[in-house]
């Protein structure tokens, strides 16, 4: 084994455990939030925090974004559960090279709003939400919901404006573009 290629295994595993610590944080975070927001929220009038802008209010989410899917657990779990496999299939694919760091963070951030958002309704059957933007009625969300749609939002625009096609052949199952990585 050459003295690079151990480097770059002890890195990438550093990256990963990076990986690990964060959605850890991410997810923690979540679930604090949630639990405050049912400790002060539930059964209570909404706590407005900018009057006319924006409010907490307690809403337990039997659905998916804007009410949709209205009581299909199983299958939210299933999609989360998909989508949870995928992200792990590439964060350890991914190279242990700097231009990719972006790419973990996002996508741990995509997994903890998966895992969040996933616990809640395996253990109470629904999604606890309680952010709410009066000023534009916008439907109510998590702290789970703000990571999922932050983190997509510029994984979108890091895949279609800085990542160039050939930068994500580590995904490949060729196994001639696989020793090539290597």
């Amino acid at each position: 084994m050459s003295k690079q290629g151990d480097f770059m295994r002890k890195g990438k595993g550093k990256l990963l455990l990076f990986d690990l610590f964060l959605l850890i944080i991410l997810v923690v975070i979540d679930y604090m939030t949630k639990k405050m927001a049912v400790i002060k929220l539930k059964d209570q009038p909404a706590f407005n925090i900018i009057d006319g802008v924006l409010e907490f209010n307690y809403l337990e989410n039997r659905g998916a974004a804007f009410g949709m899917l209205q009581n299909q657990r199983m299958f939210f779990v299933f999609v989360a559960l998909v989508f949870l496999g995928v992200i792990v299939f590439v964060l350890f694919r991914a190279p242990y090279e700097k231009r990719y760091i972006k790419l973990h963070i996002l996508l741990t951030m995509i997994a903890a709003g998966a895992i969040g958002n996933m616990m809640d309704r395996l253990k109470l059957d629904y999604v606890v939400d309680f952010i709410y933007i009066v000023l534009i009625n916008f439907p109510i969300f998590n702290v789970a919901d703000m990571y999922v749609t932050f983190a997509t939002a510029i994984l979108i625009i890091e895949v279609l404006f800085v990542y160039k096609e050939n930068d994500f052949n580590f995904l490949s199952f060729d196994q001639k573009k696989i020793r090539e990585l290597r």
